[in-house]
């Protein structure tokens, strides 16, 4: 297995390069997607995250090679892409009238990825999106860390015309409605999707890693939600058998679900060799309330994962995903050094006894 960093797409830079090489990583996860274009007002009360934009460069051929050429500067292998932006398939997700044209845009991204040499490609297929979260000093020593709590949100907040995942596309606010979406349309739009899409990936060379829902709730926004138990992966899975479908394997999320075992889940998936990489990141509490913690404090063996992982003979990335901010300087690196140390300790730790 091999040790990782997440990295948004204004955080490529050779300075956080050679941070994730100095940590010990050996490869990088990068969310290409542009969130941070334009900062929209508030609405309701929640922040919608900006607007989006169509037919962006970076998706091209010789963006995705420059960003791997310059990775591999720093001995850091570009392993996987995370998130379509949703300016590229909001109509794939509220099947509207460019579907088919959005389509294939996302074809032609993939074949760029695999051409690119770019082993996979996360996503979530989701119109709420990742929804509540709030920001306090929850975590150890009351570092700012990612809370839930269904109680104190309008969970059944409708989602506007013209926005998907947290984002307004296009030039105005104008698109398909969205209006209340049941758990079967989602996954007749999710079967179609894998039925046109794994075999370009196959193609490619590249698997597409589903990442659970988060907040794991079944409904949201009046939307619902396709993996908010961790049984759900394996319907997702056997939906459209491929050796391309796989699984964005985000621990937090998974202990936060409200019915199964983690570890148990945890077993069923990397002994079907299932699991494309991880978000290695430990909670507290479960739906409807739980809170993000430091990776060696929450309601999460992380130790007992890793050695699933290893028993399994697991071959992909793990990256820390996010983690509580410390209080210094530089609050995410700071927190991200801790948790890759921790990481670089157990799978270190779980070679020697191995010999």
């Amino acid at each position: 297995m091999k040790l990782g960093l997440g990295l948004y797409r204004h955080m490529l830079t050779d300075e956080n390069f050679q941070f994730a090489q100095q940590a010990g990583c050996t490869a990088i996860i990068a969310h290409l997607a542009n969130y941070y274009e334009e900062i929209l007002p508030a609405t309701d009360g929640e922040v919608n995250y900006g607007k989006v934009r169509e037919k962006d460069p970076i998706w091209e051929l010789e963006h995705l090679i420059a960003l791997k050429e310059q990775m591999a500067h720093y001995g850091l292998e570009f392993y996987g892409i995370e998130n379509f932006s949703p300016g590229d398939w909001y109509d794939v997700l509220l099947d509207g009238p460019k579907r088919a044209e959005q389509m294939e845009r996302l074809k032609e991204i993939i074949r760029n990825v695999g051409k690119a040499g770019i082993k996979t490609f996360g996503y979530n297929f989701s119109i709420a999106g990742v929804w509540g979260h709030s920001k306090k000093p929850v975590a150890r020593g009351n570092a700012i860390s990612s809370t839930f709590s269904a109680d104190e949100l309008p969970i059944d907040l409708a989602i506007p015309t013209g926005e998907v995942w947290n984002m307004t596309y296009g030039d105005q606010v104008t698109g398909t409605p969205v209006g209340k979406v049941s758990a079967e349309e989602i996954w007749d739009r999710l079967k179609r999707f894998l039925e046109e899409m794994l075999p370009v990936a196959e193609a490619a060379g590249v698997t597409l890693a589903a990442h659970p829902d988060d907040p794991p709730m079944p409904v949201l926004r009046q939307t619902g939600r396709l993996v908010y138990q961790p049984d759900l992966y394996q319907t997702l899975i056997d939906l459209v058998p491929s050796q391309s479908n796989m699984l964005e394997y985000c621990l937090g999320s998974i202990q936060e679900m409200s019915d199964g075992d983690t570890y148990d889940s945890l077993e069923q998936y990397a002994s079907q060799k299932k699991i494309s990489y991880v978000h290695f990141r430990n909670v507290k509490g479960k739906v409807p309330d739980y809170y993000e913690v430091f990776v060696d404090e929450g309601d999460i063996d992380m130790i007992e994962c890793m050695r699933i992982l290893k028993k399994h003979d697991f071959e992909g990335v793990l990256i820390p995903d996010h983690t509580p901010q410390m209080t210094c300087d530089a609050p995410w690196h700071a927190g991200m050094a801790f948790a890759l140390g921790y990481m670089r300790g157990l799978m270190q730790m779980l070679e020697k006894n191995n010999r």
